[in-house]
């Protein structure tokens, strides 16, 4: 249980394997949305992980990422409505900017990523958590998805885009598993959906009981 007294305004985190439909389906949600992507680290920051036997840099490691701002960010608009969040280019792995979010009068909005599942525990002992989701929608299917849109974006160079999205499709199903561990509930679009709905409706919602 949270220490900290109830806020007017909730969140629900949506995690999922990059490329698997989490800003899609924030967007058909209806709901204002936190995208958890403008928290990456600036290209230059030497903390950056690399990946393995390799010069790249991990993106797709939390240690790329900052959760404490992500945190912050989420607990100021539970509280107040709005907060400042930087502008993030991916492209140039850069902020270059800020802007300023406003949440309303609405009683949850979506902070989505695929680094949500690793602030779930936060949010929940800030007494903020509304849900926690992870979007699942098959390896094969996400692959496809991730690098038409990557390359769309022009997000990264196209062997880059190779690279990183051949070892995140062997790497799938144990991200999924990661995120389910960290508090997350694992389910497709359909579903995520009805949950959505349901915390944006004040109702909460019951993880499935396994067989």
């Amino acid at each position: 249980m949270s220490s900290h007294p109830p806020t007017p305004i909730r969140v629900v985190l949506l995690s999922g394997p990059s490329g698997s439909g989490k800003s899609l389906l924030a967007a058909r949600s209806g709901l204002s949305v936190l995208r958890l992507d403008d928290f990456y680290k600036e290209g230059d920051d030497p903390t950056l992980p690399q990946v393995v036997g390799s010069s790249d840099i991990d993106w797709d490691h939390p240690l790329s990422w900052s959760a404490d701002d992500a945190v912050a960010a989420i607990e100021e608009l539970c509280r107040t409505g709005s907060t400042t969040v930087p502008a993030y280019d991916i492209s140039l792995s850069a902020r270059t900017g800020t802007e300023t979010l406003a949440v309303g009068r609405a009683p949850v909005f979506i902070a989505e990523g695929i680094f949500a599942a690793e602030i779930v525990s936060r949010c929940r002992d800030l007494g903020v958590l509304a849900d926690a989701i992870c979007l699942t929608r098959g390896p094969v299917t996400t692959f496809r998805r991730r690098f038409l849109r990557d390359l769309k974006e022009g997000r990264k160079s196209v062997p880059f885009l190779l690279r990183r999205g051949w070892r995140l499709m062997r790497r799938e199903r144990s991200i999924v598993a990661h995120q389910t561990a960290l508090g997350a509930y694992p389910c497709d679009r359909d579903e995520a959906l009805g949950r959505l709905a349901a915390a944006a409706a004040g109702q909460v919602v019951q993880a499935r009981t396994a067989a």
